[in-house]
């Protein structure tokens, strides 16, 4: 192997296809349950929830009666 990568193959003849390129590299899905889906989804609750206690303070009424 040279310092380049590169190999010679059984016929003398420089193979520089023997290093795997990362062009093709297989990225982490961003749909589904990740965990930055699940902290934002449980961040939005809690503002939700936080809001919805501060609705009930401002109207003095219960959300359920």
């Amino acid at each position: 192997m040279n310092s380049n990568g590169a190999q010679l193959d059984n016929q003398a003849k420089h193979n520089d296809f023997t290093t795997q390129s990362n062009a093709y590299a297989i990225e982490e899905a961003r749909t589904g349950f990740t965990p930055y889906a699940e902290r934002l989804n449980g961040r939005l609750a809690m503002i939700g929830f936080i809001l919805l206690l501060g609705l009930q303070v401002l109207v003095k009424h219960g959300f359920f009666g």
